[in-house]
């Protein structure tokens, strides 16, 4: 895993540790375990800290962010309204022209090879968008 540059203080991945720890019980425990498949699905994701204390993980672009709520956590992935989902994890932010959302409430469980299938259906799209931009730069 690599983390983002930072200037000064904690990298993000610390910080999104002690976001973690600092949640603590069951909003805790979920945002460590999606981070844990995050990173098993890619070992090559960035850790970034963004928007006034937001983990995001990125690998080509942003892959999704996650938020905790009083009721759930919350993972938005940039571009998820582009990718495919035959698990039906989206289950938020549906009506939106490019976010999509997967809402986890405190007694639900992630589908792991699936939520790690998405990880990297996301990797691909922002691949695949970076080489577009790259081909039209060089026009």
């Amino acid at each position: 895993m690599k983390t983002s540059d930072a200037s000064l203080g904690p990298s993000a991945s610390e910080l999104i540790s002690k976001r973690i720890t600092e949640l603590g019980g069951w909003r805790g425990a979920t945002l460590g375990t999606v981070r844990k498949l995050i990173q098993e699905a890619d070992p090559e994701v960035v850790e970034e800290w963004k928007w006034m204390g937001t983990p995001v993980w990125s690998h080509d672009g942003i892959i999704c962010t996650g938020e905790s709520y009083k009721d759930k956590v919350k993972l938005t992935f940039a571009k998820g309204a582009s990718l495919k989902d035959p698990s039906h994890l989206f289950n938020s932010s549906l009506d939106g022209n490019v976010r999509r959302a997967i809402d986890i409430h405190e007694t639900e469980a992630v589908d792991e090879s699936a939520f790690k299938a998405l990880i990297l259906e996301a990797i691909a799209l922002n691949r695949s968008s970076k080489s577009k931009t790259s081909k039209k730069a060089k026009s």
